[in-house]
């Protein structure tokens, strides 16, 4: 079955290919892909699954289901660009990859059981859907959950910070800078407290927090006290527990730099928040090994990150991986137009074709093999007691 898996595979590359090129072509920015799931749907839809568009409300996000036994392996779609680079950090990738492992995992749902769920997650730069995904229930019935990320090298999932987008609005009372300053209550006085008291507080929290922003409005002119001003931060820690009180941190700093400057203060979340990742080893060590069966000899170790996903949302409710597969020959960051161009080459191509087969024989292995799945799950479960 696994070399029919690997079969299935090949003949698909022209339609992944062609799927890579078109959102790479068509970027487009979080809840608003609609070209892309709408191209992304009509291939499950020629390949026999069923289709739930405007999934949970959300206008680009989907839900694809083939057969209905058990276990259920969903696999991931993300397709989201960002602004101004295109897919500079290889959702286009992403999605092709795991559209190929779910079309052809069919054959073995076919002959021996098992259901296929395929997701498409839009916004996980921003907004990321797989928040509210994990929020109501989409993973209640399934038993893993899979994706692979482009990097600029091949290395297994690891964790990723828990995130809170925090944005603080400071509004003061206008008057002339110059004439009559005593009459004004400066806005931007109390974001620029917020700064320095944020700056004060990393010296007492732990290595892996980050705390980072930017003011987002602080005035109009200078020769007129700003009545508004606006910051914006990411926190960032490697434990949700522990981001909670970095956050109620951040949040007395603010309120101190209201009361300071005599500003009222309103404090609101501008994006949707991310968990940290909860790596799942056995569900890797699955993974890892039929890629190097497939030649990648390669493989680097998890690392700690500085950055967030929604998909850590997905670990905290099923066991989840994200490994990633290096689709360049030389470093290239992320995020960059570099990247995104990277996607198109034909390194690309057959590191997608490698990573997408190891994605669909991961699958098959889950629904083959009892004391795996067993053994993820025991995992998942003593993982989330540790939390």
């Amino acid at each position: 079955m696994k070399d029919l898996l690997i079969k299935k595979i090949e003949e698909l590359r022209g339609t992944v290919f062609e799927l890579n090129e078109f959102l790479y072509r068509n970027p487009e920015p979080g809840n608003q892909e609609f070209a892309a799931c709408e191209k992304i749907c009509s291939i499950l839809i020629q390949h026999g699954f069923d289709i739930q568009k405007n999934y949970l409300g959300i206008p680009t996000a989907f839900r694809a289901t083939y057969g209905n036994g058990k276990p259920s392996i969903a696999y991931l779609c993300e397709y989201d660009a960002l602004p101004e680079i295109g897919h500079g950090c290889g959702h286009n990738m992403i999605s092709a990859m795991s559209i190929a492992a779910a079309i052809a995992l069919r054959e073995a749902v076919n002959s021996i059981g098992g259901q296929i769920v395929v997701l498409g997650c839009p916004a996980e730069e921003t907004n990321g859907a797989k928040v509210a995904m994990a929020e109501r229930g989409t993973f209640n019935d399934i038993d893993v959950a899979l994706m692979v990320h482009p990097s600029d090298v091949t290395r297994e999932s690891g964790t990723s910070l828990a995130m809170e987008a925090l944005q603080f609005e400071y509004i003061g009372k206008s008057a002339h800078a110059a004439a009559n300053p005593e009459d004004g209550i400066n806005a931007l006085d109390g974001v620029i407290l917020l700064f320095n008291s944020i700056n004060a507080l990393r010296q007492h929290v732990k290595s892996d927090v980050r705390i980072h922003g930017i003011i987002k409005e602080g005035g109009v002119a200078a020769n007129i006290i700003p009545d508004r001003a606006v910051a914006q931060f990411y926190v960032r820690s490697e434990s949700s527990a522990y981001l909670k009180e970095v956050v109620k941190k951040v949040k007395d700093c603010a309120h101190g730099a209201a009361l300071a400057t005599g500003c009222t203060l309103n404090i609101s979340n501008y994006e949707l928040s991310y968990d940290n990742m909860i790596p799942n080893s056995t569900l890797q060590q699955a993974f890892s090994k039929n890629l190097k069966d497939l030649g990648v000899e390669h493989i680097e170790p998890p690392k700690k990150t500085s950055g967030s996903s929604d998909i850590g949302n997905v670990s905290h409710v099923v066991p989840a991986i994200q490994p990633y597969i290096g689709i360049t020959q030389k470093h290239i960051p992320s995020h960059t137009r570099e990247f995104a161009d990277a996607t198109q080459t034909e390194y690309a191509r057959e590191m997608l074709i490698k990573a997408a087969t190891a994605l669909a024989l991961t699958g098959y292995d889950i629904i083959t093999d009892e004391t795996l799945l067993y053994r993820i799950k025991k995992e998942f479960l003593d993982s989330q007691k540790a939390e």
